[in-house]
C-alpha cells in the first residue's frame, strides 16, 4: 500500500509540474523579446492560435528545481533551445497561407526533409537543419496540414539539440503536432 501511495504522489507531482510549466509558457510567451522570423506574420491573427517561447523563457524554466529523472531530461533539453513558435488554425484560408510560407521557407533555408506522412487527408512534413552530428539539430520546422475539419499546425524550433530528445519536449509541453514529432524522434533512435 505504501508503494502505491508513493507512486500516486510521484504521478501527481509530475502532473502538477507539467501544468505549472505549461502555464508559465503560456503566460510568458507573449513577450516581445523573440527573434523575428518569416513565420511571425501569423502572430496575432484572429484565426490562428499562437504559442511563442523565447530563449529568456527557456532560461527561466531551466532554473526550476527538479526532483525526477523525466523532468531533469526536460530541463536539460530546454537549456539548449532558443525559440519555439507554434501556429494552429482550423481556417482553410490561413492553412493555405501557412503552407505557402512554409514551402517557400523550405526552399530558401537549406532545410532537409526528415519525415513525411500522408494519412486520411492529413499531411505532415518535418524538415531540419543539421548541427555538428547527424542527430544534432539547429532548426526544426514542421507543418501539419489538417483535413477539411482538422487543425493545421506550423511549428518552428531553433537551438542546438539532439533529435532524440524531442519526445521529452512533446510529452512535457503537450504541443499540437507532438505525436508526429514523437514519431520523428523514435525514427531517429531506430536509425542509429
Amino acid at each position: 500500500m505504501n508503494n502505491q501511495k508513493i507512486e500516486f504522489l510521484k504521478n501527481k507531482q509530475s502532473e502538477i509540474m507539467r501544468k505549472v510549466i505549461l502555464s508559465l509558457v503560456l503566460i510568458l510567451s507573449t513577450s516581445t523579446f523573440f527573434a523575428q522570423s518569416v513565420f511571425d506574420k501569423f502572430d496575432g491573427q484572429d484565426d490562428i492560435a499562437t504559442v511563442i517561447v523565447n530563449k529568456k523563457m527557456f532560461s527561466l524554466l531551466s532554473k526550476m528545481e527538479v526532483k525526477d529523472k523525466e523532468t531533469q531530461q526536460y530541463v536539460n533539453l530546454i537549456k539548449k533551445l532558443d525559440n519555439l513558435k507554434v501556429f494552429v488554425t482550423t481556417s482553410a484560408k490561413k492553412s493555405d497561407e501557412m503552407k505557402a510560407v512554409s514551402d517557400k521557407y523550405i526552399k530558401t533555408s537549406a532545410l532537409e526533409e526528415l519525415m513525411r506522412i500522408n494519412d486520411k487527408g492529413k499531411s505532415v512534413k518535418i524538415f531540419v537543419k543539421s548541427g555538428a552530428s547527424e542527430s544534432q539539430i539547429r532548426e526544426l520546422m514542421m507543418f501539419v496540414e489538417g483535413g477539411p475539419k482538422d487543425e493545421s499546425v506550423l511549428m518552428s524550433l531553433t537551438g542546438d539539440f539532439d533529435l532524440n530528445e524531442l519526445s521529452v519536449l512533446t510529452d512535457k509541453m503537450n504541443l499540437p503536432g507532438g505525436a508526429e514529432l514523437k514519431k520523428a524522434s523514435k525514427g531517429a533512435k531506430g536509425a542509429k
